[in-house]
Order: C-alpha cells, then sequence, then structure tokens
C-alpha cells in the first residue's frame, strides 16, 4: 500500500510540511522546469535533510515556454546540495516536448497528443539523441557504480553492469541518500508520469528498508529500539489533528511497529495517559473506510482519542517509549480580532479553539491591558 500525502509548499503552511517529513519514508521534489530550484523549494529540501528523508526529483512543465532541463539540475547541484543521478532526457522542449528516453534500459517513451498521456509508445532512441543519450548514460553508471564496490570493481574492469544490478544498487544509493534519481516531465498533461511512479517503486525505500525505529524510555530515558515488523511491541506517533463534521475529532497515527486495534486502548507515552481506540479510519482524502487493526508502515485516523496531541507518542503500556518530536517554528505574525456582537463570544472562542488544536503553529493570546484577542500565526496568508 502507498500512502501519499502532498503538502502546500508556501511559507505560511510549514507545519503541514513538517509533520508529513516527520512521518514519510520517502519524498518527490516537484520543480519548475523554468523557474529551476526556488527559495521555497530550498527550505522544504532542509527541512527533509533534518529528517534524512531519501528522495526523488521531477522537473515539471517541461512543456513551458523557457523550459531548460540542464539548467534546472545545476541549480539543484548548486543550490540543494544534492547528487543528482539523471534518469532520463527529453526528447524536444516547450512546446515541441513529447517524450522522455529511460537512460537505463535506452528506450524512448514517447505520448501522442490525446487523452492526456494515458498512453505512451516505446520506440527506439531518436537519431539526433543518440550521442547525448550515450554520454549521459555513461555518466549515469558512473555515478551508480561509485556508490557500490562491487559494482565499480566490474565497471573499472571494462565489464558493463546489468540493469537489474544497476538498479539494486541506485535503490541502496538512494536510500542511503547519496543519489538523488532526476525525471522530467509535464504532469498536467501526464507525461513522464510513468516512469517517475515505478522510480518510487523501485528506488524509495519501502518500512522494511528502514533501521529499527528508536526513541527514549519515558522513565528510565534509556535508549529503546523496536524493528519496523507487525509481531513487535506497537509504537506510533500522532502527526496530524482534524475535525471532522461527521465523525468528531480524528487522530492521524503513523505506526512504525506492532498493530492497532479498534476498540483497544493504547498509551500516550508523552503524556503518560490511557487512550482508547474507538475506530480505526483508513483515509482517502475525504473518504472514510472502516478496518479492524492496522499494521506497521500504515498511516491511519483514529477516532476516540481525547488528550492526544500533534507530536505525541503512542504505544504499548507494558514496552514504552518516546519517539523524536516534531519541531514546528515559532509563529511571526499576530493580529488582534474581535467578534461582531457579544452573543459571538463565545463561538468565536471555541472555533479558534479548534483552530489552534489542529494547528501547532496557530497561537491564541489575550491581551489584559486592551482586553483583546491576539491570534498569531506564520504569515497574512495564515491568518486570513
Amino acid at each position: 500500500r502507498f500512502n501519499i500525502i502532498d503538502t502546500p509548499g508556501h511559507v505560511a503552511f510549514t507545519a503541514e510540511v513538517e509533520r508529513s517529513l516527520r512521518v514519510l519514508d520517502g519524498g518527490i521534489t516537484v520543480l519548475d522546469a523554468e523557474e529551476g530550484v526556488q527559495s521555497q523549494s530550498e527550505t522544504v529540501w532542509h527541512q527533509a535533510d533534518k529528517y534524512n528523508v531519501p528522495r526523488l526529483c521531477f522537473i515539471n512543465k517541461m512543456d513551458k515556454v523557457g523550459a531548460d532541463f540542464r539548467a534546472t539540475i545545476k541549480s539543484i547541484e548548486d543550490r540543494l546540495g544534492a547528487h543528482p543521478a539523471i534518469m532520463v532526457v527529453p526528447i524536444g522542449r516547450e512546446n515541441t516536448f513529447k517524450g522522455i528516453v529511460d537512460l537505463l534500459t535506452r528506450k524512448a517513451l514517447v505520448w501522442g497528443s490525446d487523452e492526456l498521456g494515458a498512453k505512451f509508445d516505446e520506440t527506439d532512441v531518436p537519431e539526433d539523441l543518440k550521442d547525448e543519450v550515450e554520454k549521459s548514460r555513461h555518466e549515469l553508471i558512473e555515478k551508480i557504480a561509485e556508490t557500490d564496490d562491487a559494482l565499480l570493481e566490474k565497471y573499472l574492469s571494462g565489464t558493463e553492469p546489468t540493469v537489474p544490478d544497476l538498479k539494486a544498487a541506485l535503490r541502496r544509493a538512494v536510500i542511503a541518500y547519496k543519489l538523488v534519481p532526476i525525471y522530467a516531465g509535464t504532469s498536467l498533461r501526464n507525461k513522464g508520469v510513468q516512469p517517475l511512479l515505478d522510480a518510487v517503486v523501485d528506488y524509495l525505500p519501502s518500512p522494511l528498508d528502514l533501521p529499527p525505529v528508536e526513541g527514549t524510555h519515558p522513565r528510565t530515558g534509556e535508549k529503546v529500539a523496536y524493528k519496523r515488523g507487525k509481531d513487535e511491541p506497537f509504537a506510533g506517533i500522532a502527526f496530524k489533528i482534524q475535525i471532522d463534521p461527521h465523525v468528531g475529532k480524528l487522530t492521524y497515527v503513523r505506526i512504525y511497529s506492532g498493530k492497532l486495534v479498534s476498540g483497544s486502548y493504547a498509551y500516550n507515552s508523552t503524556k503518560d495517559v490511557k487512550e482508547r481506540v474507538g475506530r480505526l479510519l483508513l483515509m482517502h482524502a475525504n473518504q472514510r473506510e472502516e478496518i479492524k487493526e492496522a499494521f506497521a508502515g500504515e498511516i491511519v485516523a483514529v477516532v476516540g482519542f481525547k488528550d492526544t496531541i500533534t507530536g505525541d507518542t503512542i504505544c504499548d503500556s507494558e514496552k514504552p517509549l518516546i519517539l523524536e518530536k516534531i519541531t514546528f517554528p515559532d509563529p511571526v505574525i499576530s493580529l488582534a480580532i474581535e467578534p461582531k456582537t457579544k452573543n459571538d463570544q463565545e463561538k468565536m472562542g471555541y472555533a479558534l479553539q479548534r483552530l489552534s488544536e489542529e494547528d501547532p503553529t496557530f497561537k491564541i493570546k489575550s491581551n489584559l491591558e486592551t482586553n483583546q484577542t491576539i491570534i498569531w500565526g506564520m504569515g497574512e496568508l495564515h491568518l486570513e
């Protein structure tokens, strides 16, 4: 199963990015082929570095005027300090962009103009691109070989490694964050997206590829580690609170080890309280599917938690641990607000309370001297 979390890129919603990166195992950074690396992309990139998230890059809008594949890659190297592994060469640019050449398999994928790119044809590499493809492929193999001693030995002795060997070595390099594979396309027209999805399967880690999850014992402060299997003690982190009009308060939990069963109890080691797991829901945007149990690696929403807030660790009360918290920046801008009528005072207080529960970067303070309610947030857009 894949859980996809799409976060807003705007700096005012940095909390969404922060909490998503804390619980995800891999990421796709989408860059604009004309703009290259923008300042906000840089911020998000460093947030991902903080949590050691392996990632892929997708250079989007290849059909836009001014799109430049090579210049974007140069800005990835210069501004993000990443080691890009170029996986594809675009065929055409701006309005003539029609496909890509996959360097590992030496196959050209060409999209027709119909059906928003749902179908594509595999053909041979166009004549005018042959030299560039061979040169880029040579560089790619060299980059992959440098991360793996056995492959390097083979490569230096003049034998070309096989595609499965290269893929396996690249997967290890991506998970260890030595290389960042680069893909290109135009997502609005659905061109170049399919190879990117294959890359998610081929190179980004499954929860089982990652080292055991580590935390500290709440009472002794000693290090505790659990393997990421479903037979281990239960451990998870609550990373988002959402108030749903139909079912009440939803607590999104990423499960790292063990399993969670609806109707049971879980221990919140951060607050030292027991919480009842009322129902477990599998969320898909605004659709909900009720499930009986969830296992290591999954992201589920729990109904029934009362005291749990963003960043709390939920675990087995017999074998407790506290996982690394999610750190949020302090709010930077404030605004005084007041209700139109006296009757609305209570409603406003209730609404603000709910908003601050959902968003850790939104704070409410009362100024006793002026008798005003002040709200704090990450920017004008956020407060609006």
